[in-house]
């Protein structure tokens, strides 16, 4: 009569074998997820309001958009640092000493781009996790994108752009230091224009940022697409950075010094500050002396 409740003290071991094997998959699985996946018609509506960019700049947001989370802090940086230009804004971003990655900080001089990534998380969430991957698949939307905007008679060379390829079309700044910010409505440069629609209205370029030597530690200049090959570029150095390595891999920026995020000191100062002190460490008098105090206190 003793031996049918051995199995029940098996059946007890096995489940709870069986529940700790569920839990550990469970812990597996929440610290390395599976990647998202997209379907063609997804990445056309991702890529739609980026894709008739310069590639310099696309292959800067394709890559800055994949650390999603600093996104919020550079565009509010930006923003509070617009009036700076060249030089000051280069310096600026070095004294700074900002945590974010180097891709992230490439896109400062770009205020509205970081602008239009902070102010839809859900899209650049979608972007950078579409990019890590699957980049061959998101870099084939913007193609596609491209190639329907130039079709209908939106997307040719001119102004601040050259357009050229045909079975990949490249976009390239006509003055390769001076990057452009084409405005467009996706709805209407890849549909046909309707009857009496202006075509020559339906990219706008009113915003451009020069680019020069200031800013080749963080790749412009340097920074270009190989469509044939769905390589992106960074300081001429292919960018491989995916969805396995994403916590590993850090791509090489031989001029930019990565800091930890503690070591952030004088932005969180400046944006506490009440408006006069901030309108004189703009100029450039409080800002400094708080600088040398802190390179002392850290040296």
């Amino acid at each position: 009569m003793r031996h049918p409740r051995r199995p029940l003290t098996l059946c007890s071991a096995g489940l709870a074998a069986l529940l700790s094997l569920t839990l550990s998959v469970q812990s597996a699985l929440a610290q390395n997820p599976p990647p998202p996946t997209y379907s063609p018609e997804q990445l056309d509506k991702l890529v739609a309001r980026v894709a008739l960019y310069p590639d310099p700049l696309l292959a800067q947001i394709l890559t800055a958009s994949t650390f999603t989370d600093q996104i919020p802090d550079a565009a509010k940086w930006a923003d509070e640092h617009h009036y700076l230009q060249g030089q000051e804004l280069s310096q600026a971003i070095t004294n700074d000493q900002l945590p974010w990655d180097p891709s992230v900080q490439a896109l400062l001089p770009f205020p509205s781009v970081l602008d239009m990534m902070a102010s839809d998380m859900n899209w650049t969430t979608d972007l950078g996790n579409a990019v890590l991957a699957g980049r061959d698949a998101v870099m084939d939307a913007v193609q596609r994108a491209r190639h329907k905007a130039r079709q209908y008679g939106y997307l040719n060379s001119g102004g601040p752009i050259v357009v050229s390829g045909d079975t990949y079309v490249e976009i390239l700044p006509t003055n390769p230091a001076f990057i452009v910010v084409p405005v467009y409505d996706p709805f209407v440069v890849y549909a046909p224009p309707r009857p009496g629609f202006v075509i020559g209205a339906a990219i706008g370029f009113g915003f451009g940022v020069g680019i020069g030597a200031w800013f080749r530690p963080w790749g412009w200049g340097a920074t270009r697409i190989v469509w044939a090959n769905h390589a992106v570029f960074i300081n001429n150095v292919r960018w491989e950075r995916t969805w396995v390595n994403r916590r590993d891999y850090v791509h090489p920026y031989p001029g930019v010094h990565r800091y930890a995020p503690a070591a952030r000191v004088e932005h969180h100062d400046l944006v506490r500050r009440s408006d006069a002190e901030r309108s004189a460490a703009r100029e450039g008098r409080v800002f400094h002396e708080e600088h040398e105090h802190h390179g002392d206190h850290h040296h």
